[in-house]
């Protein structure tokens, strides 16, 4: 599919889609669970879709109703499934090891970007524990539980390892501990994994800053729950107010642990010049910050985790905003946007099949124009994306591509 923009002024009020972070843990805690749980206000995007699906090959019955997410029965212990997770590295990290915990043998599948993205952690948890492990371009092969211990996880990786073994580790019959070494970064997203198995009755706890304690032995218990608003989507439209528009975004929590809401003070940022933004914590930010740092230019660190994205984040967007006119810089820890004067692409821009790629190039091309091929990439996050746009004055169309 490709997007075909004209200029224009995006205006209006949108409400805050939900949260892909909170769903992916919202839904495999109610998936653990002993009795029915219902999870409200959920966007079944790509992601979600792949994550509900792959607890329902674990044994999980949930079923799916507008925006809501019932789940009557957890899953079973089996002797094998196969876990297809798309294109989601949530979806695989967090489930690794909870396969390892129900299956006695489990192969899990996805595209071969998401096979490209790192498992050396658990490759190495794994082999240590004498489970069989081999994978290849776009699948895994596992047999061997997961065992309690102590676990050291490298802290400038990806959370989604630390949050991976909190999902397990409560279920195994010893107390474990992670020690995470430094740098530690997106200490929100473990933050937010603490509050949701919170709230399934499951208790793990930082004792030191880089250390999380988790009880064995423990169950999760049912309950009922809504998505909050997601601010790393919320950014998308707040960042055509910098373009000239005017949009308000409503139902996002100001209290939320999202680290992603560290958006709006680096909006603020790069609205004057000599900005230094670090994107260690909020690596999401980054296309939608780089599309931005044109108007007073800024420089950018903690980019290295951007290349083990959808795609290799920075290179991508180098290469896309240079059909803007827009100069920039890719270093190995960081990336530099100078201050340029936008022009419209006379070539079509690529999405590199990232939908945060696709969101940043629209906020661009809803000042000058341009053509966006691969637009459906939107659909791994928010498939109505460009409805959302159109409702608040974005004049584009879609047209459907071999």
């Amino acid at each position: 599919m490709k997007a075909v923009f004209e200029p224009s002024v995006l205006k209006g009020t949108i409400k805050a889609p939900p949260s892909k972070s909170d769903g992916h843990r919202a839904i495999i805690c109610a998936c653990l669970s002993e009795g029915k749980s219902v999870i409200s206000n959920l966007d079944f995007s790509d992601d979600i879709c792949a994550t509900v699906d792959c607890m329902r090959a674990l044994g999980a019955e949930a079923e799916i109703s507008g925006n809501r997410l019932t789940v009557n029965m957890g899953i079973k212990e089996c002797d094998y499934a196969e876990l297809d997770c798309r294109e989601s590295g949530s979806t695989l990290r967090f489930l690794i090891p909870l396969a390892s915990v129900f299956c006695k043998r489990c192969r899990f599948t996805g595209s071969s970007r998401l096979f490209e993205r790192p498992l050396s952690v658990y490759e190495s948890i794994f082999e240590k524990s004498g489970a069989d492990w081999s994978s290849d371009n776009n699948s895994l092969n596992l047999s061997g539980a997961l065992r309690p211990g102590c676990f050291e996880i490298p802290g400038n990786i990806s959370s989604q390892f630390i949050t991976g073994l909190l999902f397990a580790l409560p279920l195994l019959d010893n107390d474990s501990r992670i020690v995470i070494t430094p740098p530690f970064e997106s200490r929100p997203y473990i933050d937010l994994t603490l509050r949701r198995l919170s709230d399934y009755g499951i208790s793990a706890v930082f004792p030191k800053p880089d250390t999380i304690d988790i009880y064995g032995n423990q169950r999760y218990t049912a309950a009922d729950t809504s998505i909050e608003g997601d601010w790393s989507n919320s950014a998308f439209f707040e960042a055509f107010n910098l373009t000239g528009g005017n949009v308000t975004v409503t139902g996002l929590n100001e209290l939320s642990l999202q680290g992603d809401k560290v958006y709006r003070e680096f909006f603020k940022q790069l609205s004057g010049t000599g900005s230094v933004i670090d994107l260690s914590d909020c690596p999401d930010l980054g296309p939608v910050c780089f599309a931005l740092a044109h108007i007073n230019g800024a420089v950018f660190t903690g980019t290295k985790r951007l290349k083990y994205k959808e795609s290799d984040r920075c290179a991508a967007m180098a290469q896309e905003l240079k059909k803007f006119g827009i100069r920039c810089e890719n270093r190995d820890e960081s990336f530099t946007v100078y201050p340029s004067v936008l022009r419209r692409p006379a070539e079509p821009l690529n999405s590199h099949n990232d939908h945060r790629i696709v969101m940043a190039l629209s906020v661009l091309c809803s000042s000058v124009g341009g053509e966006i091929q691969g637009a459906e990439a939107v659909r791994k996050s928010l498939p109505g994306y460009f409805e959302m746009i159109e409702s608040l004055g974005a004049e584009v169309k879609l047209y459907e591509t071999d």
